[in-house]
């Protein structure tokens, strides 16, 4: 997959255009902790960015896409449902909630954030109707299994566009990956560089090899397989060092050594344990 630059997106399954690269702000702090932050990613030349109602800082997510100038068109903003709002009348109204408090006309990507215990298809439908309203470019699920992807099929007239699900090395959820590739839904990586924890001895030797830090040989490795990453930082720095991914490519030789490390470990909970 030849992906060479930060601009470079990925069509999908209703045709509207993904970045293949976003930033992540779970866990940043509402204000100027993350307007700096988005701010950093846009001047790096990030376009879409990516943020939840559970993580309390649209309103500054907001202020840093307004204060940018950069065209609206050319923005790619996913924010996602919180988990006590699944329902259809409460999903349209924290949908609105959370329109305002990015203060944009539309969202391009609405995910419902968990699958939880019961409420999902209900929840799906209230997406389908502000889809064909126009208030979101493409809709799309989090942190959904095969299983759930399929009680949606069965019971809805939309696939997702998109499945954003915990996603690295040491959990590279090949079935669920081939499922999305053949139901055309676009597989979104969250938590990509492990929290933090590269100091893995194939990373290791990775990025010295290529010569490229630990995280961007993980951020390549996604990329490589077709995945969206967002990885979150709120250094300047390392945000930009997380966008230079574009000039070198994995061999596959090294994808296939990356592949191998799978462990089935999650850094995060179990979608079929957080119910609510």
């Amino acid at each position: 997959m030849s992906i060479q630059h930060i601009t470079d997106y990925t069509a999908l399954n209703n045709g509207v255009r993904m970045p293949w690269l976003g930033l992540g702000v779970f866990q940043v702090e509402d204000g100027d902790e993350v307007i700096h932050s988005v701010q950093s990613a846009l001047e790096a030349g990030y376009r879409a960015i990516d943020t939840a109602a559970g993580y309390q800082n649209e309103t500054g997510v907001g202020t840093a896409i307004k204060q940018s100038g950069i065209p609206r068109e050319e923005l790619f903003i996913t924010t996602k449902l919180a988990n006590r709002d699944q329902g259809y009348e409460s999903t349209l109204q924290a949908f609105e909630t959370s329109r305002r408090k990015l203060d944009l006309d539309y969202i391009d990507l609405y995910l419902i954030h968990w699958p939880g215990k019961d409420k999902f298809v209900e929840t799906w439908k209230a997406f389908e109707k502000l889809h064909k309203e126009g208030y979101i470019r493409a809709i799309g699920v989090s942190n959904f299994k095969i299983h759930h992807l399929e009680t949606l099929k069965q019971n809805s007239d939309t696939i997702p566009a998109v499945n954003q699900v915990e996603f690295h090395p040491l959990l590279n959820q090949q079935k669920l990956l081939q499922y999305c590739k053949d139901e055309g839904i676009q597989l979104e990586a969250w938590s990509p560089i492990m929290k933090g924890n590269l100091d893995l001895p194939e990373i290791t030797e990775l990025a010295s090899k290529y010569g490229k830090t630990p995280a961007q040989i993980v951020l390549r490795w996604d990329i490589q397989h077709g995945i969206v990453t967002i990885p979150k930082s709120v250094h300047k720095e390392r945000i930009i060092e997380n966008a230079n991914i574009f000039d070198f490519t994995l061999s596959e030789e090294d994808m296939r050594l990356i592949d191998q490390m799978n462990q089935d470990y999650r850094f995060g909970p179990d979608p079929d344990e957080n119910l609510f």
